[in-house]
């Protein structure tokens, strides 16, 4: 039996050695040296460098440890969110969720340029934001004059976008990233990874700053700082919409940033994750860039509370949902890109 397998391994070499002297006859395999490499492994000549580029109005968010998951008590018993220990890597994510102004940017691009292949009513019934929710989300509200005014009004520039549903928030994420590529390569220089939505997972870690464990993203437990400011934009309490000095929604930037530099990570409006919702998938997904995909599922995650919302929401653990099909006056979204290799650590 050993002189068989001993014989049968010399044949199984000398067929190999046969078959690329066979190659090499053919003209199938190049000589020795015929790339000026002498002969050897030195990979492809002619690689251009690589330097991660940082997109314009995000901000590094360095890789790290948390603990995700609800950080203070479950009132509404949910049940949804125990802690569990996760590792995310290094990514950028915008300083502040995408306003009025530059979603009007991807609008208008698409009506200049991609008529003919999407044609506008499909433009202007999918990916333009959908106005009326101010009027239809809420039952006898005077939300007319929102309606009429807040997404084409240059008042409202530097308000997030709303009335957008994940779909839309998708398709959004994939323009920007050809947007930005198409741009690269015309001046030489190599497309960047792809602009998308975060994993609920990274936006609670970036969402807490660096603060595990924290309650908010400026820490614990208040929500007004040593002044008596509130430090977001939510509702405080039954019929109290004006103690955070905004009825509905606010300019970005209008609230203190987190220690990462994200603005209203809490409050102002909730935002889309790339996850499908599952009240079990904390303990299903893996803890390392844990990400829930079902494409079965409707529903998606949706993190951070919003202006009509009450404290419970804003907090960095809670974790909500909506139909993905669905757009609403208090959900907007932003982006994250993931950041290739590690960090030199100038960017973080």
């Amino acid at each position: 039996m050993t002189k068989y397998l001993r014989f049968n391994g010399l044949y199984g070499s000398l067929s190999v050695l046969l078959a690329l002297i066979s190659l090499n006859g053919c003209g199938l395999l190049g000589g020795g040296g015929s790339g000026g490499d002498g002969g050897e492994l030195i990979g492809v000549p002619g690689r251009e460098g690589w330097r991660m580029a940082m997109p314009y109005g995000m901000v590094a968010v360095p890789a790290g440890t948390f603990h995700m998951g609800q950080a203070d008590e479950d009132p509404a018993a949910s049940q949804i969110n125990f802690n569990k220990q996760v590792t995310i890597g290094s990514f950028y994510m915008d300083d502040t969720e995408i306003t009025n102004n530059e979603y009007r940017q991807f609008v208008d691009h698409l009506l200049e340029d991609s008529v003919s292949t999407l044609g506008e009513q499909i433009i202007r019934d999918e990916y333009y934001p959908d106005s009326t929710v101010w009027v239809r989300d809420f039952a006898h509200h005077m939300g007319d004059p929102l309606q009429d005014y807040y997404y084409w009004h240059p008042g409202y520039d530097d308000y997030p976008v709303v009335g957008v549903d994940w779909e839309a928030a998708k398709f959004f994420s994939d323009w920007r990233t050809a947007y930005w590529n198409d741009f690269r390569v015309s001046v030489g220089d190599v497309p960047m990874p792809n602009f998308r939505l975060p994993s609920e997972a990274e936006w609670e870690y970036a969402s807490r700053g660096g603060r595990d464990m924290a309650k908010y993203p400026w820490g614990n437990p208040y929500i007004r700082n040593a002044k008596g400011c509130m430090l977001a934009n939510f509702k405080p309490g039954r019929g109290n919409y004006y103690d955070d000095a905004f009825a509905y929604t606010a300019p970005v930037m209008s609230y203190f940033a987190n220690d990462w530099g994200l603005y209203d990570m809490s409050g102002n409006v909730s935002e889309w994750c790339e996850d499908a919702f599952n009240p079990s998938s904390v303990p299903l997904v893996w803890d390392l860039n844990p990400e829930y995909k079902d494409e079965n599922e409707y529903r998606k995650v949706v993190r951070g509370g919003s202006w009509k919302d009450v404290a419970y929401y804003l907090e960095t653990g809670t974790r909500t949902y909506e139909f993905k099909d669905s757009a609403r006056a208090y959900i907007g979204f932003r982006n994250a890109m993931t950041h290739l290799g590690r960090s030199a650590g100038n960017e973080f």
